[in-house]
This record gives C-alpha cells, structure tokens and sequence, in this order.
C-alpha cells in the first residue's frame, strides 16, 4: 500500500487536497477533500484586525491549501507545512519580540504551541490532548466569541488593578489611624465595608 498527496485549484477556485491511496499493483485513486472554514473564523479574523491585532495561519497542510485559505480570511501572513515544533518556534519567536500571543487550535499537531502561547483556546470539537492543552475551551463550534472573550479580558485585569488600587488607598489611609487609635471599631467597620462595596460595584462594571 503505498500513500500520496497533491494539491490543486479546481475550477470552481476552491483549494482541493487530494490522498491518493494505491494497494498493490492497481493504480493509485486520488480521494479529494477541500477545507471548509469553521463557523465564525472570518468574523473572529475581522474583529481581531479590526483592533489592529495581527493576524497568523500557520498549517501543516500543503502551501496551496494554506494559501487559498488565508486569502479567503484575508489573512497576510501564513506559513505552510509547519511542524509542531514549527508552530512553537513561531510563537516563541513572537514573544521574544514583546508581543503577547493567542493561539487558536483544534490538532495534535497544535499542542506544542498551544502551551508555548500566552493564553489558548480551543472550539469544543478538538481533539482531546488540544483541549487539555488550551486555556479556554469554547462551548460552541463557533469561533465568533473569541475577540469578545479576549476584550472581556482585558477589562478584567483593567478592573483587577483597579480595585487593588483602591484597597491600597484604604490600607495607606485607614491603618494609621487605627493605629494612633482615631479609628473607633464601628467607623473602622465601616470603613472596611465601604472599601468592600467600592470594590464589588467595580467589578460588576465588567458587565
């Protein structure tokens, strides 16, 4: 049994791969297949350039398939025929330049850059060791969340520091002057509860 691959563009402007599987001493039979886009990815590539985000594809699959591909998505810079190590590499050579990277996979042969990443997501249908290997598992088989979860993200941490900037400013404050004894133990309770309020309305500002 013997395994081949090639690539072409049909005439309906499609990339199709093809296997061709050969047993024995009977021709080779070529079983075509062309890649077909995940629910919501060309939403998710508009929202993330949109923000000004850069934008990666980078494939194991064959130049021709990856390239039709990124054109579909408007996607500018793609590398094809990547190994695992390949993609890692990529990733690593990101962050070595200050740059913080999400990777989105769904294969084994995303696991490696999966870790090495930032922050990883993968949709629902990956493959276990993609799952286990991701940050963030979507629930849905849509990738349209994604550029939302991350902008909920970065508010998040923009509320983190928020609020732990006003429990710094409380303690500044309010412990001297429990310590020179100013502070009776009914205005230092409320004191605490309004810093605990403060903190909680300001979190609920996520929404």
């Amino acid at each position: 049994m013997r395994l081949g691959r090639a690539n072409w563009v049909g005439a309906d402007a499609l990339d199709v791969t093809a296997a061709y599987l050969a047993v024995g001493p009977r021709a080779p039979r070529a079983v075509a297949f062309a890649d077909r886009l995940r629910e919501g990815a060309d939403e998710a590539v508009a929202a993330f350039k949109a923000q000004g985000k850069r934008v990666l594809l980078i494939s194991g699959d064959v130049p021709g398939a990856v390239g039709e591909l990124a054109g579909r998505l408007g996607i500018d810079d793609w590398q094809a025929e990547a190994l695992p190590q390949d993609k890692a590499a990529a990733i690593e050579a990101l962050q070595a330049q200050g740059h913080k990277v999400l990777m989105v996979g769904d294969g084994l042969n995303d696991t490696v850059a999966l870790t090495a990443a930032h922050v990883s997501i993968s949709p629902a249908s990956a493959l276990d060791a993609a799952r286990v290997a991701s940050d963030i598992v979507l629930l849905g088989q849509s990738l349209a969340p994604i550029p939302q979860a991350q902008g909920v993200a970065v508010r998040a941490v923009r509320r983190i520091r928020e609020n732990f900037t006003v429990s710094f400013g409380y303690n500044i404050i309010a412990v001297p002057i429990a310590l020179v004894g100013l502070a009776s133990p009914l205005i230092a309770a409320l004191a605490m509860s309004a810093s605990s309020i403060t903190v909680a309305l300001n979190s609920l500002r996520l929404k």
